[in-house]
């Protein structure tokens, strides 16, 4: 297994360090410890589906997972003396190991990753997980195993296989090869097919705390938050979502779309057109990307406040006494709830066909603001 290091990985955060050059995991103990529990008990799974939301260490987990099982021998083999090995109590294998700097080369033999390939006609990475790609698995199973019989499959993500490509997984986890654990990682297990699911054993990973997704940060070569609450709470306990919210100055983009609608429905006119105006252009993308993801996570935020599930914590100085005036009861959930989903397929249509962002920006204040005047009335 090998890689060009001048293509783009599908399975990397921009910015941040891949998965398999992470070794040092935060916040997801119970995970590692209930895989720990069942390769000690001498009875592994040959699959396991990794769930949680995006960002949290699922792929972290499974490199992690895949370094350990190939570089440490089945619990239940026995000594020279008849005394089987000591239980393993922690994931952790030496970076030096022979196998750790295979991985992290992707030279690995009993390693296969199955992610989105690059396409070289379009030069752009697919937007699945193909049937071709998943079908070299035959060749892979066909060489000999080595670190007692194992071999490995990493599949990043299986949300992204096509149909074909899922039926082929599927067939495997019915009838896997000796010796074999597939290690699927999911964002959304239930657009998988149920029959994979079933087949599969789930390591469910947490969001992160406040201090662990610092750390996190710290660990990805980002300097820490002035306000780790308000990070925190905007990325949802995402690794991934933190560094992206830290390199797009995430906390000062929701700064100001609270200060937008701080005088709602007498919103703020140029600060609406200055957000707009910022999101135009080739290489403002990422950010009009992340303004419809903040405008969205204001409005759920919103609707949260009005059903009685305030935040935990606000995420711009201003924003408990704008959630407490514009969501005051549940009937104000409820049309912020609406609001949300419709502006949501709005933005995605908008996205769909190339709609200019500023006028999408702009036509989604408005009928913020309206929706403030209704509640105001």
């Amino acid at each position: 297994m090998s890689t060009d290091d001048s293509l783009p990985e599908p399975d990397r955060i921009e910015g941040a360090p891949h998965p398999r050059e992470t070794t040092n995991l935060l916040g997801q103990g119970p995970g590692e410890a209930t895989f720990l529990d069942a390769f000690n008990s001498g009875r592994l799974h040959h699959a396991w589906l990794i769930t949680g939301p995006r960002g949290v260490g699922k792929a972290t987990l499974a490199w992690r997972i895949a370094r350990f099982l190939l570089a440490t021998p089945p619990a239940q083999d026995v000594g020279f003396f008849g005394d089987a090995p000591p239980a393993a109590t922690t994931l952790d294998i030496d970076p030096e190991n022979p196998v750790s700097r295979r991985m992290l080369a992707l030279s690995e033999p009993g390693l296969f990753l199955l992610r989105r390939p690059w396409d070289e006609k379009t030069k752009r990475l697919k937007q699945a997980i193909t049937v071709d790609e998943a079908r070299k698995l035959k060749g892979f199973f066909s060489l000999s195993a080595a670190g007692g019989g194992r071999r490995v499959v990493i599949v990043d993500a299986a949300d992204e296989l096509n149909s074909n490509a899922a039926n082929a997984i599927l067939k495997l986890l019915e009838e896997p090869p000796e010796g074999a654990v597939l290690l699927l990682v999911s964002h959304q297990p239930s657009r998988l097919l149920p029959t994979i699911r079933s087949r599969c054993r789930e390591l469910r990973l947490a969001t992160l705390s406040p201090d662990d997704l610092s750390q996190a940060l710290q660990n990805a070569g980002e300097q820490p938050a002035a306000n780790t609450q308000a990070l925190g709470e905007l990325a949802g306990g995402s690794v991934g979502e933190a560094l992206r919210l830290t390199q797009l100055d995430g906390l000062k983009l929701y700064s100001q779309i609270t200060g937008i609608f701080a005088q709602a429905p007498r919103y703020d006119r140029p600060g609406a057109l200055k957000l707009a105006d910022s999101a135009t252009g080739k290489t403002a993308a990422p950010r009009f990307d992340l303004i419809l993801r903040l405008l969205d996570l204001f409005l759920a935020r919103l609707a949260r406040q009005g059903a009685g599930l305030p935040p935990a914590a606000p995420a711009s100085d201003t924003e408990f006494a704008l959630l407490e005036r514009l969501s005051p009861t549940p009937h104000a959930a409820r049309k912020w709830a609406a609001l949300q989903q419709e502006l949501s397929a709005r933005a995605s249509h908008g996205r769909a066909v190339n709609l200019d962002p500023a006028a999408l920006i702009l036509d989604m204040v408005f009928r913020i603001n309206e929706t403030a005047a209704q509640q105001a009335a």
